[in-house]
């Protein structure tokens, strides 16, 4: 007994050596990356978050959370068109007069990205037509192993599925796509792995 109690006890030391270590070189990394970050003014930047204007707040909370999982981080409230507080100063800057107030919520997915969801009482209710060929944003995209469980989840909500499910390298490696719909037109992209793993050749072989 007194030799296992020594041997756990060796195990421990040796664990928290490791564990200290480990620890000491996860510090040293982002210290380096700090000054790479400082050194270098060519750093790539982070993505913040995105912006969707929607028709109806509650109810594209109650999508975005329930079928995508993200989280909420605000709960829908209103923003009055005011000079008198600081968002309502920013707000004008951005949308300039033509409006008096509009709903927010924000939401955060699971890495961190916020998804900030606007409601205008003016301006039209429907989703642009889909036209990926004239200049600007046409689309994002979330990433999903489970492809089909989510497209289905989408549909039931109301969405739609926009293409078949697609494969980028068939029969070889299980990278898949396919563009949806939210349940008012807003069109966005699944891939089942990450922009890294899809576009970089050898990464992964099934």
């Amino acid at each position: 007994m007194k030799a296992y109690h020594s041997y756990v006890e060796r195990r421990y030391v040796q664990f928290s050596f490791i564990h200290k270590l480990s620890k000491r070189q996860s510090s040293i990394l982002k210290t380096k990356k700090l000054n790479h970050m400082k050194d270098n003014k060519n750093y790539p930047k982070s993505f913040s978050h995105i912006g969707i204007t929607v028709p109806n707040i509650n109810e594209a909370v109650k999508f975005y959370s329930e079928v995508m999982g993200w989280y909420i981080i605000m709960e829908p409230s209103k923003v009055k068109k005011e000079k008198e507080t600081a968002i309502g100063r920013m707000c004008i800057d951005v949308f300039g007069n033509d409006w008096e107030e509009f709903e927010i919520a924000h939401l955060a997915t699971s890495d961190g990205i916020g998804i900030e969801l606007f409601c205008f009482k003016n301006g039209i209710k429907e989703a642009p037509e889909f036209n990926p060929f004239n200049t600007g944003l046409f689309h994002f995209c979330v990433q999903d192993p489970n492809i089909g469980e989510l497209i289905e989840k989408i549909v039931s909500y109301g969405g739609k599925q926009r293409m078949p499910i697609r494969q980028y390298y068939p029969n070889e490696k299980p990278f898949s796509m396919c563009y949806v719909e939210d349940p008012f037109g807003i069109v966005f992209e699944i891939y089942t792995h990450s922009y890294e793993l899809t576009y970089s050749p050898g990464a992964y072989t099934k």
